[in-house]
């Protein structure tokens, strides 16, 4: 810890770094006209930063200059466990690893704080109008899970620095809005921002607080876990100035719908966002928190808001401790971070958006950018009319509407809204159509209390929206198996079926296998929905039913007003319903096994637990640039989704046929995502989205939509898996070639492991989300880009090509990417090398994150 800024904190008696005088000493007067994000960098780098390096560091910041790396020391990890579990099956590998060379595996521990919660394991195998729904549910989690909770528990007592929150208690960023975050840490005497990354794209929750919170693969999250620094350089720092304020009747899932639509189209893909201006100063916390939320739908990578008085009021409405709230106070006004003291800031560019411009919306029917003006759902021909025959399904029926996800949830006004529209629904007689599973799975405890407190839960309950599960459910894939008669409907008469949930994706094929579409829409919409059974219904104009005395009964007649929902949550949110809640979930303490076995014990017959594969056969030998061959060739937009499914597993796909060989029931196949601790089960999810267009796969002329390929030289069309095995055998090393936006979803480390351990050795895209591109390195894979002009298209590529790297590998080189057509011409493609950072061509140049850590370790143990 660099000593030389180090003052007391005034009003405490703690100590502070005093970056403005760091960087005043460089450029007087430079501090005020950094943007809040520069700040907290700054801060990280005069604490922990090599002291002879600081001011070329700082020097970056201040000269908004990109051509020097600088490290970033978050002070916390976040999981959960779907990556989280992945993460530490790595480091138990990794331990196994260490072991094998000479080295004590004991010594391998999380060196950074890391939390983990077990939320991403639920499936609604129950729905909310089961009254039991909520125990029903957790019994499957627990029978389902039995080898990953094991695990899991095991890390609790194997792993120093691991905290684990259980199944059943909330959803990992709702919190840590809640609780988990201090915003301002007081550690060893001194006090400094609360900084994180998680393994989850909607990590930047917690930036609605003041606190960088970066979603990261979870790869890098190992990476950050083991101690190394997060090497960046400086990102694009946009200033978004809000104006105006929301209509009568506007949620806050409204307003980050329309937000998630002009950014989109403002392109700030990778940059930090700083929400500033009156229209940020009069939102909530809670709508601030559903905005930073939706940051990866945006494409950026943080959605920042300052601290102020609403800052405080949150936290002390959540229950945090007197003290706590102090501290954030005086430190953020001593440190600059205040809102009044971002006033000065100076942003390379400024995006205006008007709050009061926003209507009511939803987003679809495949992505969350996708704005839809209720009002115009006739236009779009969303609502196209459809007769109504009895006893059947309408066309574009809606068979899952679900009140879900920490975007929504977390937010108190959309919660009382959606309780306040089911109490004025059902005293006007309305019921939610037989055909619809409808659920609400809030991200905290303690919804549950405030909703019993404003007695609007049995509202919710008569309505089928009863409490099924405190998880990420169908917003994550995990919705659960439809009534067989129901499903059997659909594939019968082949529906149009839809989902409707308040989530924040809707990309196709990931909600449910028979939800051809899905459309996000705020909670109190979604219980509209359910109660017009179809999304072929103009939800404005058109009559949601009739009441006890027969009138008809429109979307205006039930809509909650925003002064009771204000009221409402005055008298009801409070306090002790979230101190219940959490003073016990984290009242524990790490104590030591001193007879558990630093190595795991794997069990040879698990499909969800399995000793990974990174240092073992063709991952241990050398890399090979030449003679690849495409597995595909993509169209833009591929989303993690389509590289690694999380949704249901069915029979008739590749990892059903493997677990059902393993003597799996069906009924407990589970979801994809809850296999990736075993890379056998995994492996055979790569590409295996059912939406999946790959432009190899083409058969009578026509490109067949699905998990397909093509088997080169025999120019065979055959399901994915089958041609990964082949190529296996063959020992052929891959190549991906794909369009732009690639890697573009959640932040999902077996997307870049199912094709690194299928022989990809490259990808070459026109352009690639940030995680993903990170998670490829961090699995030894070489990221290329294609310069701007040059696509697949334009130089006709069809996937009968093989493919050479030449060049050296530094960061952002130009390297030749050398095709070799099948008539035997050869054509030379400059790309760029994606390897953006020295400790990114360190990693790739290593085989990935953990080669690179145990080669460190190893290294260092000697030297001792």
């Amino acid at each position: 810890m660099n000593t030389k800024f180090r003052k007391p904190l005034p009003g405490t008696q703690l100590d502070y770094f005093d970056t403005r005088a760091a960087i005043d000493a460089i450029e007087p007067g430079a501090y005020d006209k950094l943007p809040y994000t520069s700040r907290v960098h700054a801060e990280n780098l005069v604490r922990r930063a090599d002291p002879e390096m600081l001011d070329a560091y700082l020097g970056q910041l201040i000269g908004r200059k990109r051509d020097l790396d600088f490290p970033w020391f978050p002070a916390r990890v976040v999981c959960h466990d779907i990556l989280g579990q992945t993460a530490l099956v790595d480091l138990a590998g990794l331990r196994d690893a260490i072991a094998d060379m000479g080295g004590d595996p004991a010594k391998v521990n999380p060196v950074v704080p890391t939390q983990l919660i077990v939320d991403h394991s639920l499936a609604v195998e129950h729905a909310g109008f089961d009254k039991d729904a909520f125990e029903k549910n957790r019994a499957v989690e627990d029978r389902r899970n039995e080898d990953r909770f094991h695990f899991i528990n095991w890390t609790k007592k194997a792993f120093k620095n691991v905290d684990v929150i259980p199944p059943g208690n909330g959803i990992m960023h709702q919190i840590n809005l809640e609780k988990m975050s201090p915003v301002v840490h007081a550690r060893d005497g001194v006090a400094f921002p609360d900084t994180l990354v998680g393994t989850d794209s909607h990590t930047p929750h917690v930036d609605a607080l003041g606190v960088i919170a970066v979603g990261v693969g979870g790869l890098e999250a190992e990476s950050v876990m083991l101690g190394r620094a997060s090497w960046m350089r400086l990102p694009e720092i946009f200033g978004v100035e809000l104006t105006g304020k929301p209509q009568p009747g506007i949620t806050a899932t409204d307003i980050v719908l329309a937000i998630t639509e002009f950014l989109r189209k403002e392109k700030v893909v990778g940059a930090y966002l700083e929400f500033y201006g009156e229209g940020a100063s009069a939102l909530t916390l809670g709508d601030r928190a559903t905005i930073s939320n939706m940051t990866p739908e945006f494409g950026a990578t943080a959605a920042m808001f300052s601290i102020d008085d609403k800052t405080l009021d949150y936290l002390k409405l959540t229950g945090r401790e007197d003290e706590n709230v102090r501290l954030v106070e005086i430190y953020a006004k001593q440190a600059g971070l205040w809102s009044d003291s971002l006033k000065t800031a100076e942003y390379e560019r400024v995006l205006r958006f008007d709050l009061s411009s926003v209507v009511r919306n939803m987003a679809g029917p495949s992505n969350p950018h996708k704005r839809l003006p209720t009002s115009a759902l006739s236009e779009r021909g969303i609502a196209a009319k459809w007769e109504e025959v009895p006893g059947e399904m309408p066309d574009g029926a809606v068979i899952i509407a679900a009140i879900t996800s920490c975007t929504n949830t977390s937010n108190p006004r959309n919660v009382i809204a959606a309780g306040l529209l089911a109490r004025n629904a059902n005293a006007k007689g309305l019921s939610r159509k037989p055909w619809v599973k409808s659920s609400l799975a809030p991200g905290s405890k303690a919804v549950q209390l405030y909703l019993e407190e404003a007695r609007l839960l049995s509202e919710l309950e008569n309505l089928g929206f009863g409490i099924v599960a405190f998880a990420c459910t169908t917003c994550n894939g995990m919705s659960g198996a439809l009534d067989p008669k129901i499903q059997q409907e659909i594939i019968d008469r082949d529906l149009y079926a839809t989902a409707v949930l308040s989530g924040n994706r809707n990309f196709d094929g990931r909600i449910h296998p028979y939800a051809k579409q899905a459309f996000l829409a705020s909670p109190p919409l979604v219980i509209a929905y359910a109660i017009a059974g179809t999304i072929r219904f103009d939800i404005e104009k058109d009559a949601l039913g009739t009441d006890t005395d027969g009138k008809p009964v429109y979307l205006a007649d039930i809509w909650p007003d925003d002064a009771e929902i204000d009221s409402i949550i005055e008298q009801s949110v409070k306090p002790e319903h979230f101190r219940s809640v959490y003073d016990p979930m984290f009242n524990f303490k790490f104590v030591e096994d001193e007879g558990l076995s630093p190595l795991y014990d794997w069990r040879p017959q698990s499909t969800y637990i399995r000793r990974p594969p990174y240092w073992e056969g063709a991952l241990a030998g050398e890399r090979s640039l030449t003679g690849m061959r495409p597995l595909a060739v993509l169209p833009d937009n591929i989303t993690t989704d389509h590289l690694s499914p999380s949704n249901a597993i069915l029979l008739d796909s590749a990892a059903g046929e493997y677990l059902h060989k393993m003597g799996l029931p069906e009924e407990d196949f589970n979801s994809y995502a809850t296999h990736r601790g075993d890379h056998l089960t995994a492996q055979r999810a790569t590409f295996a989205n059912p939406k999946l267009i790959n432009e190899m796969a083409v058969v009578d002329g026509q490109v067949k939509q699905g998990s397909l390929t093509r088997i080169e030289p025999e120019g065979q069309v055959v399901r994915m898996w089958e041609a990964i095995e082949t190529y296996m055998q063959r020992k052929q090393p891959l190549i991906i070639i794909a369009g732009a936006d690639y890697g573009q979803g959640s932040s999902r480390d077996w997307a870049a492991k199912g094709v690194r351990l299928a022989g990809v050795e490259a990808i070459a895209a026109e352009g690639f989300e940030r995680i993903h591109r990170t998670n490829l390195i961090g699995m030894g894979v070489l990221p290329l880009e294609f310069q701007p002009g040059t696509t697949r298209k334009t130089l006709g590529l069809d996937g009968t090509e093989t493919y050479d790297v030449v060049g050296a590998r530094t960061p952002r080189a130009t390297l030749t990417l050398v095709v070799h057509r099948k008539n035997g011409e050869t054509v030379e493609v400059p790309v760029t090398c994606r390897l953006d950072t020295g400790e990114e061509v360190s990693i790739y140049e290593a085989g990935g994150v953990l080669q690179r850590f145990a080669q460190d370790f190893l290294a260092s143990s000697k030297a001792a």
